[in-house]
């Protein structure tokens, strides 16, 4: 066995050296096999340029058979490899129980997932429901989406077919199986006809209006949304659209029922179950490209066609080749609202509905006054760290969660008690004491990879902590210590040159099993005419 697997490792080392780009430095490939298939990932390093991916056109077989011969010898049921080359046609396998993740970005290292039975609800799941009822009326719905479909067919020179509706039986099969009725405007247009169809699939401005199975199909069995993607960021803040307070701050929401889409991974979505200033039913865009969250459009389905027929009487449109498509020119979805700032700094005058201030990489290195931000009582996230900071005073009665900060010279004392800081990514200049941070309760994600600590073994102490980012020798303190805090759910190893073998010896030192690693390694021959190696 160990010969075949030599064999088939070398061969995924030849597949991944013979694409390498040009400059290439290190190439390393992690490949997983376990419940849902083989994943594979990968990165070139350049010596003067980003990372580059990985794309193996060959060796999958090679590696999905290099896994199951090594879980099945050391007993493993997740196994990751991790394959690592270098120009002179030097590689090396480090098969593992799946027990650490490596990370890439600014700050690559390893992450141990200590509890995979840990969940942490969004900040927005547990805000209060509003208490308005819907804005939409079936009635004035049916009548806009008759209104609709004329203009449509004056335009389009053809009369659009929509499929026959649905019944009232079937319409009440489906909102047992939702758990909630829809709102009763998006209910009378299902009565109406069983969406768009073909020959009208792009309805709903460039999305289709889905049939009613397909919407039950995609909502009936959704959980309630926890986040769990520790490796991109352990507690993601969703800023409100339009206005602050409609929508609730999630990335998915189970009454959240997605009724158009243009099978891109965006979706038009009616909000059963909106926020404080919401109203139900009211319409907001969620999907791939709405990784900062929701975005509100409208107040209702109603409301929506009615911004559709406003765009056709104004001539904001335009036909498609063969007449079988209309298109606005005019976005019907951009709500006006932007809750974020990118900027080098922070101007005097600071829009009270700011919610995000994120530092761009072209600031300048001059200390940030924070002061200004004193007048924007709904801000929740702040990235900083391209700028110092020397004194957090002025948000220290703001409802901070999500906080990355170089801190100069300046202390954490107004951070003592804050009830709303959720994460903390914190840099400093000088050495820092942690203890003001004990009393913020909410307060269950740290990052002190970039900061001098005066005395990490007060993070014992940090009894709601779920998420922890340190270096090696910072981790080296809290384990020789054993100061580790006691509720962690995950840990980051923040090292860039840490070998997989260095990351599964810290993952056994904070409790996991990880069993010993299999380590293959040889060189490639190299071609004696081109010098490359084969």
């Amino acid at each position: 066995m160990a010969r075949l697997i030599e064999q088939s490792v070398a061969r995924v080392a030849r597949a991944i050296v013979a694409h390498a780009p040009e400059g290439w430095a290190e190439a390393v490939l992690v490949s997983t096999d376990g419940l849902f298939g083989l994943n594979v990932d990968g990165k070139y390093t350049l010596s003067d340029a980003p990372p580059q991916s990985i794309h193996l056109t060959r060796g999958f077989q090679d590696l999905s058979d290099v896994t199951a011969a090594v879980g099945t010898a050391r007993g493993w049921e997740r196994t990751r490899l991790e394959i690592r080359c270098l120009p002179s046609g030097a590689y090396s396998l480090v098969a593992s129980r799946d027990v650490v993740s490596r990370l890439y970005g600014e700050r690559p290292g390893f992450l141990a997932v200590l509890d995979h039975g840990y969940r942490l609800f969004p900040a927005g799941y547990a805000q209060k429901e509003g208490t308005a009822g819907p804005a939409g009326d079936p009635e004035l719905a049916l009548a806009r989406l008759r209104a609709y479909l004329k203009r449509r067919a004056e335009i389009l020179g053809h009369t659009e077919v929509l499929p026959p509706p649905v019944s009232e039986a079937s319409l009440a099969d489906a909102e047992r199986r939702l758990g909630r009725p829809l709102p009763p405007d998006l209910r009378a247009l299902y009565l109406f006809a069983d969406g768009s169809g073909d020959d009208a699939r792009s309805l709903f401005g460039s999305l289709g209006w889905i049939p009613l199975a397909q919407l039950v199909a995609a909502n009936a069995d959704r959980r309630e949304p926890v986040w769990t993607g520790w490796e991109d960021h352990w507690d993601a803040v969703v800023l409100d659209a339009d206005p602050p307070g409609t929508v609730r701050r999630c990335h998915e929401h189970p009454a959240w029922l997605p009724f158009a889409t243009a099978d891109d991974g965006n979706y038009l979505v009616v909000d059963m179950s909106p926020a404080h200033a919401g109203r139900p039913g009211q319409v907001i865009q969620v999907g791939r490209d709405y990784y900062e969250g929701p975005l509100y459009i409208c107040d209702s389905v109603t409301s929506l066609l009615a911004r559709y027929l406003d765009l056709l009487d104004r001539g904001a449109y335009e036909v498609g080749e063969g007449d079988d498509y209309i298109g606005f020119v005019e976005d019907p979805y951009e709500s006006g609202f932007d809750p974020e700032l990118l900027s080098g700094g922070i101007p005097h005058a600071v829009p009270s509905g700011l919610q995000a201030v994120l530092i761009q990489f072209n600031a300048p290195t001059s200390p940030l006054d924070l002061a200004p931000l004193a007048v924007a009582p709904r801000l929740r996230r702040l990235d900083l760290k391209r700028r110092p900071v020397t004194d957090l005073a002025p948000i220290r009665d703001l409802p901070i969660e999500s906080l990355a900060v170089s801190l100069h010279d300046g202390d954490l004392a107004p951070l003592e008690g804050h009830r709303h800081l959720r994460s903390l990514d914190l840099a400093t200049s000088t050495t820092i004491d942690l203890t003001p941070l004990r009393t913020a309760p909410n307060l269950h994600g740290l990052d002190l990879s970039q900061a001098a600590v005066q005395d990490l073994t007060v993070l014992a102490e940090f009894t709601h902590l779920r998420y922890l980012a340190l270096t090696g020798s910072q981790w080296a303190v809290l384990l020789d210590e054993n100061k580790v805090p006691p509720a962690l759910a995950a840990a980051r190893l923040s090292e860039r040159d840490a070998s997989r073998v260095g990351a599964l010896s810290w993952a056994a030192r904070l409790g996991l099993t990880v069993g010993a690693p299999f380590v293959v390694s040889g060189t490639l021959a190299s071609d004696s005419e081109t010098g490359r190696t084969r």
